[in-house]
Formats: structure tokens, sequence, C-alpha cells
């Protein structure tokens, strides 16, 4: 898979398919990931251009998962939009906030800005 494909970080089942559906639709490239322990391992294998990262997760939440990218050089460089029904409260490290419910438009419009 290229660096041109998005990690999508979601607990909830149903939300993770439509969206990660919805997104390869529209021609992105989609990795998926139940929460941050799952998607700091995907990103050993490979870089995405962007994560797309709810806050609100067992096992490891958003919060936790953007601090840790924060302190590895080379995951710093991962742009993160936080997806969240608490986006007020997104962590400093993320580069784009958008509530939930987010429209198609919106997740699009992020994720063209960071493509390469």
């Amino acid at each position: 898979m290229s660096r041109s494909h998005v990690l999508l970080v979601e607990d909830d089942h149903h939300l993770r398919e439509v969206t990660a559906d919805a997104l390869r639709d529209s021609g992105i490239d989609v990795v998926e990931a139940a929460n941050g322990v799952q998607a700091l391992a995907a990103m050993r294998g490979e870089l995405p251009c962007l994560v797309l990262l709810d806050l609100m997760m067992p096992v490891m939440d958003g919060w936790e998962m953007a601090r840790r990218m924060a302190a590895d050089p080379v995951l710093a460089q991962v742009p993160i939009c936080v997806v969240s029904a608490v986006a007020s409260q997104a962590p400093p490290e993320a580069s784009e906030v958008l509530s939930k419910p987010a429209s198609l438009a919106s997740l699009l419009a992020v994720v063209r800005k960071h493509r390469p």
C-alpha cells in the first residue's frame, strides 16, 4: 500500500465500516484500526498520509495515541485529524478537528489536503 493511504481509527465497528467504505468509494485507500494499540501497530508497517482519529476508545484512547505519536520522531510527522463527539477536547497534536457526525464532504476535504 502506498504512503497515500489513510488510517481510520474508530472503535465503533459499524461507523468504521461505513466511513471506510465511503472513503474507498471515493478512491481513498484505507487501513482500519479499532483502537490506538492496533493503529500504532499498523503504522509500524507503513506510514499513512493521515490518521483519522476517534478520541473515546477502549484499550488505548485517542489522547494517548496522539501523545505516543508525538513522542516518536517518525510517527510525529503523520498529521492527525480528530473525528470525535468530544472534538472540543482534541489533543494539541491534532492538525485538524471534525465533530461527529462528520460529513463525507468534510472528511474528503481533510484527506485531500493531506494526500501527496
